[in-house]
């Protein structure tokens, strides 16, 4: 198992001038890091590549669609920007020496129409990611599907939601992205989602409840380490939280005080949490 810190904690867009950030986590001593593709023309991809592989970092990647590329949308035309939008992303991903793509990427973040999800809906979503899927196995890249709390979607919240979608798309490139702060508020408890994943668990985000400094809220992080080691799970988990300090990324994640005294302090956190129960 390895453990990376995600790039939002120090910039909200990835571009050339974070590639010293790579140098900085490692320093820290993690094994990898994970950037948000949503502004994929400030990502330099073949310097990014160049630097993976200099510091010895794993590259991880993320996204979050928006209403103008929403899976869900009864516009084809939508859709279908959607799919695009993803097929590109699967591209930056080879390019960079990656082979995860998690996140939001079945429906827009933040949307909602006031109703549950409907059967037409998840039909929409399940036929545009199997297109998806099937694209980026030409580039050895898996999709990992990430159900979130209710907030922030109507459309996919809990590990059940998540491991039915992933069974009715049926492709082997696609698989499941747990984070426990959404698990903190859908699941009953963070062992029994984990170990019902099972091997469809390709990505993986710890955070604290408030987002603030890990271990010191109430994640049960024995239990879920506990269910990581049980599954055999040899992949990235990733620490995710917001500061107020990068205002863009506080913004849209409501980050409306100082749940931490700096990400640094949420990184070690992280890297105590992961040293004592990984």
């Amino acid at each position: 198992m390895y453990v990376g810190a995600h790039s939002m904690m120090f910039s909200p867009a990835f571009s050339e001038e974070d590639l010293d950030l790579l140098g900085k986590v490692d320093d820290m001593g993690f094994d990898a890091i994970e950037i948000q593709l949503n502004k994929p023309s400030k990502l330099p991809a073949d310097l990014l590549r160049d630097k993976v592989e200099e510091v010895g970092l794993r590259p991880i990647f993320g996204v979050t669609l928006t209403e103008e590329q929403d899976l869900l949308s009864p516009d084809e035309d939508v859709r279908r920007e959607g799919v695009r939008f993803l097929k590109d992303m699967t591209d930056v991903v080879a390019k960079c020496g990656g082979s995860v793509l998690g996140g939001v990427n079945y429906a827009a973040w933040g949307k909602f129409t006031g109703k549950m999800r409907t059967e037409e809906e998840w039909e929409r979503s399940r036929k545009s990611l199997k297109e998806v899927a099937r694209y980026a196995q030409n580039n050895d890249v898996n999709i990992a599907l990430e159900p979130i709390n209710r907030f922030e979607t109507y459309f996919l919240n809990t590990a059940e939601d998540a491991i039915k979608l992933v069974e009715d798309i049926g492709e082997p490139n696609v698989g499941i992205h747990l984070d426990t702060f959404h698990m903190n508020i859908e699941e009953k408890d963070f062992y029994d989602p984990i170990i019902d994943v099972g091997d469809k668990l390709y990505h993986f985000h710890i955070c604290e409840n408030d987002r603030g400094v890990p271990g010191t809220g109430h994640v049960d992080w024995e239990g879920t380490f506990a269910a990581l080691n049980k599954i055999g799970y040899d992949e990235t988990v990733v620490v995710e939280s917001f500061v107020p300090e990068i205002e863009e990324v506080a913004t849209q994640t409501a980050i409306w005080r100082e749940i931490a005294p700096s990400a640094d302090a949420i990184l070690e956190g992280a890297l105590d949490v992961f040293n004592k129960y990984a």
